[in-house]
C-alpha cells in the first residue's frame, strides 16, 4: 500500500520522457506560458462562470497533445478539491443573494462564486500537472535558477520533492513494527498517534542528517551542479508568444458572452 503512494508520487514525472510536441517545448516557454494561464484564470471576479470556461480548450488540446491520460490527472486533482470545496461551500452558505433564476430557481451569488473557485482552482492546478508530466523536476529547477528565483526557496523545494518519498518508507517501516506488535489492531490508536508521530520525526532527523552526510562526501555544498543550459530556439519563442497572447485574447475577450 505504502509503496504504491509512493509510486503515485512521482508518477507525473514519470510522464516528462516521452517525446511529444508539448515534451520538446522548451522548459522556460512553458514555465512563462503557464505562468501567464495562471494569471489569466485567477484575474476572473468571484462571479465571473462562464469567463473562465474557455480556458478549457487548454487543459484539452494539451493533454491531447502530449498524450496524458485525464484520468490521472484527474486523480490528482481530488487532492485539492476538498480545500477549493470548503472556501466554496463558505461563500454558498454566506452570499445567499439571489443572483438570477432558472425556470422559477434562484440562483445566489454563493452558488457562482463556489462554482468559480472550483473551476479556477481546477485549471490552475490541472496546468500546473501539466507543466510537471511534460518537463522534468530537474529541468524545471534549473530554469527557475536562471530565471533568478531566489536559491533558498528552489533548493528546498527540490529536496522536500525528492526526499518525501523517504519520509514516507520510514513511516511505513514504522507502521509495520507497530502491526507486528499491535496484531488485532486495525490500525494505529489514538492513544499511540503522539509518540508514533515523535518517534516518526527523531527518526526522520537522524535519516537525513546521514542522507546530508552523504551529499556533502559527493560534493553537495548548497547547490545542485549545473548542466550545459539548452538554449530556446526560435519555435519556442514563438510558441511561448503564441500561447500568451491566446491566454491574454480569451481574457480580453469574452467567446461565451459575446456569442
Amino acid at each position: 500500500m505504502i509503496a504504491n503512494r509512493i509510486h503515485e508520487l512521482y508518477v507525473l514525472e514519470g510522464l516528462s520522457d516521452k517525446g511529444t510536441a508539448m515534451h520538446a517545448l522548451h522548459p522556460r516557454a512553458k514555465l512563462v506560458a503557464t505562468f501567464a494561464y495562471i494569471v489569466a484564470v485567477v484575474s476572473f471576479g468571484r462571479y465571473d462562470v462562464l469567463g473562465a470556461v474557455p480556458f478549457f480548450l487548454y487543459t484539452a488540446i494539451a493533454c491531447s497533445l502530449a498524450e496524458l491520460p485525464m484520468k490521472t490527472l484527474g486523480k490528482r486533482f481530488l487532492i485539492a478539491l476538498p480545500f477549493c470545496a470548503f472556501a466554496g461551500l463558505t461563500n454558498l452558505l454566506l452570499d445567499r443573494q439571489a443572483a438570477f433564476a432558472i425556470g422559477g430557481v434562484d440562483i445566489s451569488f454563493g452558488l457562482l462564486s463556489m462554482i468559480t473557485i472550483l473551476l479556477r482552482t481546477y485549471l490552475c492546478v490541472m496546468s500546473v500537472f501539466i507543466l510537471v508530466s511534460t518537463t522534468p523536476f530537474s529541468s524545471l529547477t534549473r530554469e527557475l535558477r536562471r530565471m533568478h528565483v531566489p536559491q533558498i526557496f528552489i533548493t528546498l523545494v527540490e529536496l522536500i520533492y525528492r526526499y518525501i518519498g523517504v519520509l514516507i518508507d520510514e513511516a511505513a517501516s514504522m507502521g509495520v513494527a507497530y502491526k507486528l506488535r499491535s496484531v488485532k489492531a486495525r490500525g494505529i490508536a489514538m492513544k499511540d498517534m503522539g509518540p508514533f508521530v515523535g518517534q516518526l520525526a527523531l527518526r526522520s532527523f537522524d535519516r537525513g542528517e546521514r542522507v546530508y552526510a552523504a551529499m556533502a562526501c559527493r560534493g553537495f555544498g548548497g547547490e545542485f551542479p549545473e548542466r550545459e543550459p539548452v538554449k530556446m530556439k526560435a519555435g519556442d519563442v514563438l510558441a511561448a508568444c503564441l500561447l500568451c497572447a491566446a491566454f491574454a485574447a480569451l481574457r480580453l475577450f469574452p467567446v461565451l458572452y459575446m456569442l
